[in-house]
């Protein structure tokens, strides 16, 4: 099957390119109705999971919104202390002695679990649940080590990258890679050993390795600057029925993942707030919302001749907070590939709406020809428009995301809304120091879905900020054919005009929301139609298409329906006439008609509308690319 690939420019021209090998969508199984578990990323798409939380989801009304991170805050951390050098492990890191695993049903005590391949250094552990202290000799035997911060983990990074890559996971035992989907659901983490449970209002969960999740990750807890590893034991994880396979584990088996809990919602409960499980992907919750689309932390090589590869996070440091109160946490993470290595500071602050500020330094070990930064994953099956819906279903649309959003560097908003398309469809729209992008779920009426159990109408959305110049390049969106919605069958990121080369820099901040007056400021799209186009009952058989587009929000919300609103239209591969601009009484949004003749039905047409009055701009520009006989 054949498809293309279509670059947009800011007008919404595209150029037609030969298309990659062709995607599939990847199914990712439920845990629970609200959390989902996906493959592990070595498959063609694949996307992060979470495990089912054993407590009873909370109930009454959420507290009032939180403040948010400014976009243009600094990290928590800076890269001002440098380490000593170490070669063979690279940095020294102030790490505790080698010493059992703990088997109490206590509280992990993460200064007495043993180091995972760390240096040896001696440094005496503190009591359980209390920070780890400097010798008191150290003057005495050289230089007082360096607090361990994202300094270093760009130095591990970089040293890498200067080697060959090594895959560093051990191997996963038999008797957990063959566990079905349902096995390894009854394996789940024991709240009571959860890191900082009752010290802190966060909390850290841990996956257990098994299924397709076979990939270890190396986690530690940073505490004044000391780094504590944190050692994998049995006793932490109710195995179900098959206890009888806690018995038969190695010492050294590690973690698949790990989440974070935050009283999101109510102080009497802590609700999961960001998860890290499967390869680079992350997916993190604002207030009422639940889980949907997923962040990763690098695309490489996505929807290219090449085929896709996939970065992994190999080892996490978790900050461990300052004092109880704390409403901030600090995540550093290694990105290891083939083609590159990677260091990431993840700055995480809760809230109505969540923003996690992300500072990532990237050093390929060769040329990589297409790179994609801050990419989001998403499901979309059909939404509002009839003309897209093939399925025997009684839910009015099933979609985790709706439509992509962008605002480009000359500052125009765009809404693109999503498609699952009868073929793969890619199309990036260039631009030169954008503002920002997000994968965006706008309907948010139950009405709309009918389904209590997904709840598609709290699903969050995500807005990816640069916090810098990003240059020239462009928002990719990619749309994969799907016919079940166990599938991810929808990505999109910023790909750089340039090939990698050399080390970059890329910060930004993600927001997980529900509502936002920001995104856009004005008049938004919210909801697209198309059908065919008739005359006097008949086609008339040159491929014509009738569009609707609503319109609400901004300043069209005060002004009467006698306001000459004007709708201005562009069509790239067609023409277009009969347009009509009308205020309905029923809601009170406006909707724009028009006919759509494409000048090749072989061929797509690129359309693009936004409402004005007197010249004015009240709404972001609807772009749409319409597929004729391709569909």
């Amino acid at each position: 099957m054949l498809a293309a690939l279509y670059l947009a420019n800011a007008v919404g021209g595209f150029v037609h390119l030969p298309l990659p090998a062709i995607l599939q969508p990847h199914p990712r199984p439920v845990l629970t109705s609200m959390h989902s578990v996906a493959p592990s990323g070595q498959l063609a798409r694949t996307e992060t999971a979470e495990g089912s939380d054993q407590s009873a989801a909370p109930e009454g009304a959420a507290p009032a919104g939180a403040a948010r991170r400014s976009a243009t805050q600094s990290s928590a951390q800076t890269d001002t202390l440098a380490p000593a050098s170490n070669a063979q492990n690279g940095p020294t890191l102030n790490v505790l002695p080698p010493q059992a695993a703990p088997q109490s049903s206590t509280a992990p005590d993460t200064q007495n679990l043993s180091a995972q391949n760390a240096p040896a250094l001696t440094v005496p552990a503190s009591g359980p649940g209390r920070p780890g202290k400097a010798p008191q000799s150290a003057a005495a035997h050289g230089p007082v080590p360096q607090p361990f911060g994202y300094a270093d983990v760009v130095k591990l990074a970089q040293q890498r990258a200067a080697q060959p890559y090594q895959d560093r996971s051990p191997k996963l035992p038999p008797n957990l890679a063959h566990l079905t989907y349902e096995q390894y659901q009854d394996i789940r983490f024991r709240p009571h050993f959860a890191l900082w449970r009752g010290q802190s209002l966060f909390e850290v969960q841990f996956f257990h390795r098994g299924f397709n999740f076979d990939r270890r990750v190396d986690v530690s807890e940073v505490v004044n600057g000391m780094v504590h590893p944190i050692h994998y034991s049995p006793s932490w994880f109710d195995f179900g029925k098959l206890a009888s396979l806690a018995r038969h584990l190695p010492v050294h088996l590690g973690f698949a993942g790990f989440r974070v809990h935050y009283p999101l919602q109510t102080p009497a409960y802590k609700d999961e707030l960001i998860v890290f499980l499967g390869a680079s992907y992350f997916r993190v919750l604002g207030r009422n919302e639940v889980y949907g689309q997923s962040a990763r932390g690098l695309a490489v090589n996505t929807a290219s001749t090449k085929g896709e590869e996939f970065p992994w996070f190999t080892d996490f440091w978790l900050v461990r907070p300052s004092t109880p109160e704390q409403r901030t946490l600090t995540i550093y993470a290694l990105l290891d590939s083939q083609s590159l290595a990677g260091a990431y500071e993840f700055d995480v602050l809760p809230g109505d709406i969540t923003q996690v500020t992300v500072t990532s330094e990237l050093f390929p070990r060769k040329k990589i020809a297409k790179l994609g930064i801050a990419p989001l994953t998403s499901m979309f099956l059909y939404g509002s428009d009839p003309s897209g819906r093939h399925f025997d279903d009684y839910r009015p649309q099933v979609h985790d995301s709706d439509g992509l959003l962008m605002q480009t560097g000359n500052g125009e908003w765009l809404w693109r809304p999503l498609v699952n398309p009868h073929v793969l469809e890619v199309n990036r729209f260039m631009d030169d120091h954008p503002r920002g992008f997000g994968l965006s779920q706008r309907d948010r009426s139950f009405d709309h879905y009918q389904d209590p159990e997904s709840e598609f109408e709290r699903r969050p959305s995500y807005w990816i900020q640069p916090l810098e110049n990003w240059g020239k390049g462009g928002v990719e969106l990619v749309e994969i054919p799907t016919d079940e919605e166990i599938h991810d069958n929808i990505v999109a990121y910023w790909v750089p005009s340039q090939p990698m080369d050399k080390p970059v820099r890329f910060d930004y901040v993600l927001s997980a929301y529900l509502h936002s007056p920001e995104w856009p400021p004005g008049g938004r799209v919210i909801a697209t139609r198309s059908g065919d186009f008739t005359w006097e009952g008949n086609k008339t058989g040159d491929g014509a298409r009738r569009m609707l587009i609503d319109y609400a929000g901004g300043d069209l919300e005060g002004l009467e329906a006698a306001q000459p609103v004007h709708a201005n239209i562009r069509a790239n591969g067609g023409r277009v006439d009969q347009i009509s601009v009308q205020r309905l009484p029923e809601t009170g949004t406006w909707r724009v008609a028009f006919r759509v003749v494409p000048a090749n039905p072989k061929e797509p047409v690129d359309l693009r509308c936004y409402l004005t009055l007197y010249g004015e701009a009240l709404t972001e520009t609807w772009t749409y690319q319409l597929l004729t006989s391709q569909g």
